[in-house]
């Protein structure tokens, strides 16, 4: 059986012979195949390897093999997992494939099914391919990133581009939900159609219904001519809604029967007119809190959120910094016409510690800024950190906003450490109830699961 040398295998086992003799099997069978003893050295493994399928055994020693399932399924949930163990019963196979696990096999294993099941789940985990290969990757050239949290973003974009889903993008400002919106429409058979961004917030309220479904002449003081709006100007394409929960509650009922029978009505119109988008809709703010408090409709939240990805902060990928910078560096330097070559250690090791609360847009605009203003071909610590807090040379304090942020997330980390995940028990710490502090741990994107031990 040829595979691909791409495809990557993480097996785990405490078994010392029972994991060579995976790992020869698989290896026979054309498989890339990284070995661990431990499920804490797999979770190392999952960045410096970056596997496509896992293969682990159930009982081990220290973290056994459900428990690496549950905290590799939270930093990679479209990674499948295959489970292996001589102790299984139905019910654990069950329980198991419940919760996401893609296969369960008893030992002794068998090598055929062993590999039909590996086979199996490479296929779900790459989709399928677009026909030409450069084609392939096109649709993601724009995003740089080596980070498996990313990766593991853009193999769902993948998968969800192909289908007609309306999607909806979650992640804090300045992360690229724009970039990825984009990346799922050239990904999508709709790449020959138009791509149409629009910011809701950047929108008058009294405006929204004619920027987006059109109008006719006349239907109003300065309506001079048709205007045929967003809807009608993505047709056959995408439609990117960005900052949607700051579009005014009165028209989200609008948004929803539009979305509902794929039809607009131009303002001062009668007739109604067809038209055939992909909506793509995103947001920094908690659409589900938005909901809940009523500032957002319930049923026009789910018809958007058929499909949620969540963008990373860039604070959670930092071994992308080193590779934005370099990208980021290349480009302002050509615009420049600059000679700068890159920045120097202590400047680039001050860069990866740093937090980024802006995110790549933040480190896009410090590297222009570095650019215009140096005159050494090595950028230096001292322009950073004038870049970063306004004052050459020296460290400042975070702005206030800044520093609350940090204080309110080291809090509740500390809180959740305390009573090892307790939603119930922490919210009580806190004197807060269970719905304030999920939305707090949801704000700083902190899951309890994590804590458990």
């Amino acid at each position: 059986m040829d595979q691909d040398i791409r495809k990557r295998i993480l097996v785990v086992d405490d078994d010392e012979s029972f994991l060579r003799l995976l790992t020869m099997r698989l290896s026979a069978a054309g498989f890339t195949v990284k070995s661990v003893g431990s499920g804490e050295q797999a979770l190392d493994e999952l960045l410096r390897f970056r596997p496509h399928v896992v293969v682990t055994d159930l009982m081990m020693d220290g973290m056994d093999g459900m428990a690496l399932f549950d905290e590799i399924h939270h930093r990679c949930p479209t990674l499948p997992i295959i489970i292996l163990t001589a102790h299984g019963t139905i019910n654990d196979a069950v329980d198991a494939t419940k919760k996401g696990v893609f296969g369960f096999l008893t030992k002794p294993v068998d090598n055929k099914a062993l590999v039909c099941q590996v086979t199996q789940a490479l296929e779900i985990c790459q989709g399928v391919e677009p026909e030409p290969e450069d084609e392939a990757e096109d649709w993601r050239r724009r995003i740089v990133t080596q980070s498996p949290v990313m990766e593991d973003l853009l193999n769902q974009v993948a998968k969800v581009a192909r289908s007609r889903a309306s999607v909806y993008i979650h992640g804090e400002s300045g992360t690229g939900k724009e970039l990825l919106a984009r990346a799922i429409h050239q990904a999508s058979p709709r790449r020959e159609g138009p791509f149409i961004a629009v910011n809701c917030s950047a929108i008058p309220e009294h405006l929204f219904e004619s920027e987006l479904f059109g109008h006719k002449r006349g239907a109003f003081t300065g309506a001079t001519q048709d205007h045929p709006g967003l809807f009608q100007a993505a047709d056959g394409g995408t439609l990117f809604l960005d900052e949607i929960g700051d579009m005014p509650k009165m028209f989200q009922v609008k948004l929803l029967r539009a979305l509902q029978e794929m039809a607009v009505r131009p303002v001062g119109s009668i007739r109604t007119v067809a038209v055939d988008v992909r909506v793509v809709s995103a947001s920094h703010v908690d659409l589900t809190a938005a909901v809940e408090a009523g500032d957002f409709r319930e049923d026009l939240y789910y018809r958007l959120n058929v499909v949620t990805l969540k963008v990373p902060p860039l604070r959670e990928r930092p071994e992308d910094i080193p590779l934005l910078l370099d990208h980021f560096l290349k480009q302002v330097a050509e615009a420049y016409g600059s000679k700068v070559k890159g920045f120097s250690p202590e400047a680039l090791e001050y860069l990866v510690r740093y937090e980024w609360p802006g995110n790549v847009r933040q480190l896009h605009n410090l590297v222009e800024q570095c650019v215009a203003l140096t005159n050494t071909p090595l950028i230096p610590l001292s322009l950073v950190q004038r870049a970063l807090s306004g004052e050459a040379g020296e460290t400042t304090l975070p702005p206030l906003k800044e520093a609350k942020r940090r204080f309110e997330r080291e809090y509740l980390v500390r809180l959740l450490q305390i009573t090892r995940g307790n939603v119930t028990h922490a919210a009580q710490l806190a004197k807060r109830n269970r719905t304030e502090f999920y939305r707090l741990l949801n704000r700083h994107q902190l899951d309890p699961r994590e804590f458990k031990y």
